[in-house]
């Protein structure tokens, strides 16, 4: 299908579509409704699916990017907690895509253990900016399938989830998503291609599926360093991990068995790094509250 369809849904058609349901964009819900054709041509090229994936959406609003996505031959599930955008947007898709390969699940995506049909390899979305965070990385959690991610979120966002160690925005969700993948910002979203247009920029950021360090530590044990080490990010990590070990003297001990200097910052440290001190712990559970 060419650039000048008119199968995605534009500035009127999205209004329109909002007015005969009655919805009205809430804060409360980060709902900023995509309205620009070319925006999501482009998010579906970088996403560069193949015939038939099968790709999950968070918060597909009223369809402009489910669109696309079902453009390019995807199957899609679509997670949605707005019972009554998650009751239109089937009409909406085979209204303007007849026989599409479509689902929709209504529910909050951080309660989504399971999905219907075959496992998600894709996950591209607009995620609402208020959740962000916390939706890409129990995502990337509970579906081991996903091998891509494509998302767009607050711009800000996008370079702490990408940012490398020594960087100032570098922190919990760089070392996080670092975990299940590497990130890379690769576009920036102008406010004027939303309804409303958002007090922020946006920006896409990719992510790709690796295997996590080879540790024996648990995830759990390994992230409740990550979130203890910056919960003060100018302390030292001697000093800020003196809590989760009993004692300054025993972080310091730890450390040094991890091949970690004492007097170094969270900001510094790769995963594996992490994955290290963590293994200093002990028995699952010790020490972390």
């Amino acid at each position: 299908m060419n650039e000048t369809s008119n199968a995605l849904l534009g500035p009127a058609e999205i209004r329109d579509l909002a007015g005969r349901l009655g919805v009205r964009p809430t804060k409360t819900l980060g709902q900023n409704f995509l309205h620009d054709g070319g925006t999501v041509r482009k998010i579906v090229r970088i996403a560069a699916l193949r015939p038939g994936e099968r790709v999950v959406e968070v918060g597909p609003g009223l369809g402009s990017l489910t669109l696309g996505l079902v453009e390019a031959g995807a199957s899609v599930v679509a997670i949605e907690i707005d019972p009554l955008l998650a009751g239109q947007i089937t009409g909406t898709v085979q209204d303007r895509f007849p026989g599409a390969d479509f689902e929709v699940v209504l529910s909050d995506a951080m309660d989504v253990t399971t999905l219907p049909g075959a496992p998600p390899t894709a996950l591209v979305a607009n995620l609402p900016y208020n959740v962000a965070v916390p939706v890409l990385l129990t995502m990337l959690q509970r579906f081991d399938s996903l091998e891509r991610v494509l998302v767009m979120v607050q711009a800000e966002v996008a370079d702490r989830i990408a940012a490398v160690p020594g960087s100032k925005i570098y922190g919990i969700p760089s070392v996080k998503a670092a975990w299940y993948s590497s990130a890379r910002r690769v576009g920036t979203i102008g406010r004027n291609v939303f309804w409303p247009a958002p007090n922020v920029d946006s920006a896409l950021v990719y992510l790709e599926r690796r295997e996590p360090p080879s540790t024996t530590a648990p995830r759990e044990r390994v992230f409740a360093v990550v979130d203890t080490a910056f919960a003060q990010r100018r302390k030292t990590l001697r000093a800020a991990l003196a809590g989760l070990f009993g004692s300054g003297a025993a972080a310091e001990t730890a450390l040094r068995a991890a091949g970690v200097d004492p007097s170094a910052r969270g900001e510094t440290l790769v995963v594996e790094q992490f994955a290290r001190i963590a293994e200093q712990l002990g028995q699952p559970g010790e020490g972390v509250a």
